[in-house]
């Protein structure tokens, strides 16, 4: 095992990058919820053609996510050439580095290229999943920095069966497709397509067409995605004693129930915009810190597989 002592400044470098991350996922996600992603107009990066916008809600809003992103844009930068410099033979620092500066560039381009020619509510709603892969790299990094912390990350000798890490990686495609048609459900104003909660317009399965299909279909992947989890915690229960996978898999567990009554305060909310923007951030904030927790499942089940003695 390879003896690494990552210093204070790089652990407070990479949990900057990670706040900072978290910070530009919330603020996008209040663009889109308060339908300021015209505010600065088609004018990018200028606002209006000006570097101070005009004294609007939507200008300001807008204008502010664009100063966040730029800010955090440069912290994931710093952190990857630290990484560079410091931490060149850890493939795993340099793979989260390098995975937080590609999807930070990506959602960027994508956010600027919605702006100067207006993108379909299929393709905005990549944004959010390339921001979400973004923060999850960037929490990623941090994990591994406090792990070495002391030098030498400490050893693992579990065994992992095949089966946990496909069960997770299944998991987290499956996520994926989840809060990609949840971020459709947001970019097509669709929320209100079922009003109550658990039933959807006071059935039980309602109309299957327009937004009130979208969102039912929302609703049922969430209560599958949230069968799937239990099971993959169960799993590892079962056939591991790894304590990272237990403790996180049990994380995840709390959190993605948490989500589906966030989801349902977000429904019950719909009537009331200013309490609906914050249901919504709520909304995204716990579905950042699963998605993490799972991509952190899925890399020590691969890394602690069976027949593998190492950390």
């Amino acid at each position: 095992m390879v003896n690494v002592l990552v210093p204070k400044s790089y652990r407070l470098l990479a949990l900057v990058s990670t706040i900072g991350m978290l910070l530009v996922l919330l603020n996008g996600a209040l663009v889109t919820n308060t339908g300021s992603g015209r505010g600065c107009g088609d004018d990018w990066p200028l606002c209006h053609g000006k570097f101070i916008p005009a004294y609007t809600l939507e200008s300001f809003i807008e204008y502010s996510h664009r100063l966040v992103t730029g800010i955090v844009g440069l912290v994931v930068v710093l952190v990857f050439i630290y990484t560079l410099v410091k931490f060149r033979s850890q493939k795993e620092a340099l793979v989260y580095s390098g995975s937080a500066l590609f999807f930070t560039v990506l959602q960027a381009l994508l956010g600027a290229a919605a702006v100067m020619w207006p993108q379909s509510p299929p393709v905005m709603a990549l944004h959010f999943g390339f921001s979400l892969m973004a923060f999850a790299s960037t929490l990623l990094l941090v994990i591994w920095a406090s792990r070495y912390r002391k030098g030498k990350a400490a050893p693992q000798w579990n065994t992992v069966p095949a089966s946990v890490y496909k069960f997770s990686f299944a998991l987290f495609v499956y996520t994926y497709i989840v809060v990609y048609i949840g971020a459709f459900i947001r970019h097509t104003k669709s929320g209100g397509g079922c009003l109550g909660w658990p039933l959807c317009n006071g059935q039980v399965i309602p109309e299957l067409s327009g937004a009130s299909g979208i969102v039912f279909m929302h609703r049922i992947a969430a209560l599958i995605l949230v069968v799937l989890v239990i099971l993959l915690t169960i799993h590892i229960h079962k056939h591991t004693s790894h304590e990272g996978l237990l403790r996180m898999s049990r994380l995840s567990t709390i959190l993605v129930i948490v989500q589906v009554f966030s989801g349902a305060l977000l429904t019950f909310a719909i009537g009331n915009e200013n309490v609906f923007i914050f249901t919504g951030l709520l909304h995204n904030l716990i579905i950042c810190g699963y998605f993490a927790l799972l991509v952190d499942i899925c890399i020590q089940a691969w890394r602690s597989r069976k027949g593998r003695t190492s950390y």
